[in-house]
């Protein structure tokens, strides 16, 4: 009898398990880049939002556009109709037209408006802390906020695991 019978059997059933848990590999590493790629988009939408509303503070320095965690915007947020966002003429009407962009561009925008969002003058730049909102404070902190799947951004500034946060501190 012959002692190598049944060999290349076995050689091509490793060769198939191998490849198969190449391909899992593979499967596995294109969810997590489309993951990651999702991720990227929100946060760079995040950026170029706190971008514009930088500009419009700078335009307005006397503005009451600040807004504290818990608290709502002052004079209050009113949905602006397209025709208002084509040439805003008021600051107010800017920061509306700014809001109204927040919530189409970030997912679950509009449900952590009041409570995950601020826009608030600081003497404290502390990157954990929430600030202390002061009238006259020389740092201007600007905290956005839109909801992801659960724990793909833990942050410990976030209410919960399902929670992004983006903040900058900016000097006007």
């Amino acid at each position: 009898m012959n002692k190598h019978n049944g060999f290349s059997l076995i050689e091509v059933l490793v060769t198939l398990v191998l490849v198969t848990v190449g391909i899992l590999g593979m499967v596995t590493m294109q969810s997590r880049s489309i993951q990651y790629t999702q991720e990227a988009v929100q946060r760079n939408a995040a950026v170029e939002l706190t971008i514009q509303l930088t500009e419009i503070l700078r335009s307005n320095p006397d503005a009451l556009f600040y807004k504290e965690d818990g608290s709502a915007f002052s004079p209050a947020y009113a949905e602006p109709s397209a025709a208002d966002c084509k040439t805003p003429n008021t600051a107010q009407k800017q920061r509306d037209c700014w809001l109204e962009r927040v919530q189409k561009t970030l997912p679950g925008a509009a449900g952590l408006l009041s409570n995950s969002f601020h826009i608030c003058k600081s003497f404290s730049s502390s990157a954990v802390k929430k600030p202390n909102c002061e009238a006259n404070g020389p740092i201007t902190e600007i905290q956005l906020a839109w909801t992801v799947k659960s724990g793909s951004c833990p942050d410990v500034r976030a209410p919960d695991l399902t929670t992004c946060i983006y903040r900058t501190r900016i000097e006007l």
